[in-house]
């Protein structure tokens, strides 16, 4: 079925997924990084089960940070002690959650984050491994979203660990045996992406010194970028992998042979073109002199998530139910949501090709960050149906339900 088929079986709006797609991504980024390596799914960029199932198989680990999060990577059938356990601000609940379900391994981003995991490892009778997660003072230009190199809530600043190695001092029940250094996401050179892993290798190795601990692990992080919602491609890694293992040569020496063991996390560059948004136009208008079109989607379907700092200009093809329409172009218009908030803008001041009531408009590169950051919530709106497809065969339907539940 194509788009259009697709939304008049199951309904419109909906995401739709090709796991083919996220076999290719992950080809392409297996094969941009040492083989030696691990490579972490984020789930965080997208949580749908049957594709956390499609990237375990392949082989990456999970990289979760919440609750909900470990729930989808066990559902999906990932190993609970190959998931790592990131972010600020855990809770003694979800430490305890992980610990019951066989999760061990944590990043942590403060000596209170240490103890936490500490006193529950201690209650839970099992040791747990830390990565200590570290904010450089070092910034790297060109990154699409900065995440440490700048005053942050992840990991502790580098001077903060030199000054007062002791308060990160871990012990029989919480071991720090290496660091989680992820500087920024959505980085689409080369270039750049080398400066922040040569940025945090030579700090790691600092900072075990500092610490006097050996270095078993390093998470690199990743940030490696892609196209979203709109038009383009993933871009080309295919160079990264040679200046990339002379940088580890250099930095960590043993570490072809897992001294340390080195990682990486990716979320959109695996998935982003996995995604594709599919909607229909419910009416065309004008305002001012302004033509406006009104989707049945908008930022609670797609980008409404406010740590994208802006509401995403998408790029979308058209798949226009009335071919007559198409000859009667659209300028400067406005192309918007359903919801009771002027903040509903998916696009502002584009040209368009003519538009009337059921045309279909397809928004491509939106399976990362498409409806697990959006504002699903808001207005007590439907979810979109969430349709997985591998290449031509359907494979599920399914759609997330919001209830209220007594406690």
């Amino acid at each position: 079925m194509n788009t259009q088929q697709l939304l008049e079986h199951y309904g419109s709006p909906a995401y739709i997924y090709d796991l083919a797609e996220v076999r290719a991504a992950y080809a392409a980024l297996r094969q941009a990084l040492p083989a030696e390596s691990t490579l972490y799914y984020s789930l965080k960029a997208n949580p749908h089960p049957a594709i956390v199932g499609e990237l375990n198989r392949l082989g990456c680990q999970a990289e979760v940070s919440s609750v909900g999060e470990l729930h989808s990577a066990l559902t999906a059938g990932c190993a609970p002690e190959r998931c790592l356990y990131t972010g600020p601000g855990k809770t003694l609940h979800e430490i305890s959650y992980a610990f019951e379900q066989g999760t061990t391994c944590f990043s942590i981003d403060s000596p209170l984050d240490l103890r936490k995991v500490a006193t529950v490892a201690q209650r839970m009778n099992t040791p747990a491994q830390v990565l200590l997660r570290v904010n450089p003072s070092e910034s790297v230009p060109g990154l699409g979203l900065t995440m440490t190199g700048a005053p942050s809530q992840f990991g502790a600043d580098a001077d903060w660990i030199r000054r007062a190695p002791q308060e990160f001092a871990g012990g029989e029940w919480a071991q720090i045996v290496g660091f989680h250094i992820y500087m920024g996401t959505n980085i689409p050179r080369i270039e750049t992406l080398l400066q922040t892993f040569a940025v945090a290798t030579r700090l790691a190795v600092e900072l075990a010194d500092v610490l006097d601990i050996e270095l078993q692990v390093v998470d690199l992080g990743g940030g490696f970028g892609h196209p979203f919602a709109s038009s383009g491609e993933r871009p080309d890694l295919s160079g990264l992998r040679e200046p990339l293992e002379g940088l580890l040569d250099d930095w960590l020496p043993g570490w072809r042979d897992g001294r340390p063991h080195v990682a990486f996390e990716s979320g959109r560059y695996l998935v982003g073109s996995c995604g594709t948004l599919g909607c229909t136009v419910q009416d065309v208008k004008e305002s001012q002199g302004r033509p406006f079109v009104v989707l049945d989607s908008g930022i609670h379907h797609l980008g409404g998530m406010a740590g994208l700092r802006r509401v995403p200009r998408i790029g979308a093809e058209l798949i226009c139910a009335d071919e007559a329409a198409a000859d009667t172009p659209l300028h400067n218009a406005h192309i918007v949501g359903p919801l009771c908030t002027p903040l509903d803008h998916l696009a502002q001041g584009v040209d368009l090709p003519g538009l009337t009531p059921g045309t279909v408009v397809v928004v491509r590169n939106v399976g990362a960050y498409g409806l697990t950051g959006s504002l699903l919530g808001f207005l007590s709106r439907e979810a979109p149906v969430e349709i997985v497809c591998d290449g031509e065969e359907i494979k599920e339907a399914s759609q997330i339900l919001l209830t209220r539940c007594a406690r």
